[in-house]
């Protein structure tokens, strides 16, 4: 393990205006994402998709790394053949790979989740280095329902959290750490910030019993968030306060940086939100780079304009570097409405 080039890396991904596109949906889940455009999920598609993404110009300005699937890390531009890595890595951005698998069923539990694929991993990373990855990312889920999350579904995530940011940093590959609180329900903001205290606490746990360094890996978390079905949602300076509260009781200062997932949120309340926490994180000053690890808060608009036809490249190229531009204005607190407008007009 190469404690200076973990940390090295961890610290070029939160590099202060910058944040990650995380474009790293399964083939289950792009299919989803195609059938939503009605298009058909095949590797020309989605090489096209993701390549217009990678190469549009002026993006690297606000994105510092990607999150791949695996397929993706393997494949070639289908403009001149070039490997997908080398096309980010040309243009200084940091290319990242998604290595948990899917979610089933917690053994003993009622309505909780536990991730698979650590099986394997320590093979699966260091091919993953010789392929051009420089971090990795594993999710884990914990559920807000009646009478969970249960310390059960809390100490298991927590515990393949830590083995695979351990199994990762042995093979020199920053650990991006995401235990998501999901955000489905009608629960309210406090039930939220409950079940993320207790959830970070035990993951920061586990990652000391396992040595991990923490100064090479990056925390992907949830915002606290009211639940989507709430009747009465907190508003934006009340997400700020709580989530930054929530973090300076759990996150240890060595960590580098904190990437916010959009969490189901739409584009708009995913920015905003970030844009209070930016500044509600100034006032307070906190020891960690704040910033974003965006899936579908990036990728909403331009795959709506793509529509999958080659004549759409440029207008879902453009789509993504606003979202790219307002979201990195977010992550420094200088997001108004006004940019969407702006965007709107033109």
């Amino acid at each position: 393990m190469n404690v200076a080039e973990l940390t090295a890396n961890a610290k070029a991904i939160v590099a202060p205006g910058k944040g990650i596109l995380a474009a790293d949906e399964s083939t289950g889940t792009i299919k989803k994402r195609f059938d939503s455009i009605n298009v058909e999920s095949t590797e020309a598609n989605r090489i096209n998709y993701r390549e217009m993404l990678f190469r549009t110009e002026g993006a690297s300005e606000f994105i510092s790394g990607v999150i791949l699937y695996d397929e993706t890390l393997r494949q070639n531009s289908a403009r001149d053949g070039t490997p997908l890595v080398k096309v980010l890595q040309d243009q200084g951005i940091i290319p990242g790979i998604k290595v948990d698998k899917s979610t089933n069923p917690l053994a003993g539990s009622k309505g909780e989740l536990i991730t698979d694929g650590i099986d394997g991993l320590r093979d699966r990373a260091a091919e993953y280095y010789a392929l051009g990855a420089r971090f990795t990312k594993w999710r884990a889920v914990i559920t807000i329902g009646n009478g969970i999350p249960s310390r059960q579904c809390i100490e298991a995530n927590a515990q393949l959290l830590a083995r695979f940011a351990a199994l990762s940093q042995e093979a020199n590959l920053a650990p991006i750490v995401e235990p998501e609180v999901l955000m489905d329900g009608d629960h309210t903001i406090d039930q939220c910030f409950q079940a993320t205290e207790e959830t970070l606490r035990e993951v920061y746990y586990q990652l000391g019993r396992h040595g991990v360094s923490l100064e090479g890996s990056l925390l992907k978390p949830n915002m606290v968030l009211s639940g989507k079905d709430a009747a009465d949602r907190a508003d934006a300076d009340e997400v700020a306060e709580k989530t930054i509260v929530c973090f300076q009781r759990t996150v240890p200062a060595a960590v580098p940086g904190i990437l916010f997932l959009s969490g189901g949120q739409s584009d708009e309340e995913a920015t905003v939100n970030l844009n209070a926490i930016a500044i509600r994180a100034a006032d307070v000053g906190v020891p960690w780079q704040m910033t974003f690890s965006y899936g579908r808060g990036l990728q909403a608009a331009p795959l709506q304009a793509w529509g999958g036809s080659a004549d759409n490249l440029d207008k879902a190229s453009q789509a993504y570097y606003h979202r790219a531009r307002v979201t990195a204005a977010a992550r420094r607190g200088e997001y108004t409405p006004a940019m969407e407008a702006a965007q709107a007009a033109d």
